[in-house]
């Protein structure tokens, strides 16, 4: 199922990626605590890609260190900040940042 280009773009902000404009807009993923980590997607400015298919979709959540499903949820909100964290250290994608 297409994911609107905007729908993603705000729930990755919400969830703590900060984004940074470019060619393309450039998102990345900064801990409760405030620290950078090297996980990252970006979208791109075409108006081509108003809608993001499956395989853009499958490309984002891979980028992220999710999987296809954990995305739309990160977009669609069941999935928490809290939770992707969690999951980001628990895969070694991150740091805990008790450690």
């Amino acid at each position: 199922m297409p994911l609107d280009r905007s729908d993603v773009e705000a729930a990755l902000q919400r969830k703590g990626f900060t984004m940074t404009e470019g060619d393309h807009r450039f998102f990345t993923y900064h801990t409760l605590a405030g620290k950078k980590t090297s996980v990252w997607t970006k979208t791109s400015h075409g108006t081509a890609y108003k809608s993001l298919g499956d395989t853009l979709v499958g490309a984002m959540a891979k980028q992220c260190g999710v999987t296809k499903p954990q995305f739309t949820q990160l977009v669609a909100c069941p999935l928490s900040r809290e939770q992707l964290e969690q999951h980001l250290i628990e895969s070694g994608r991150i740091k805990d940042a008790a450690s």
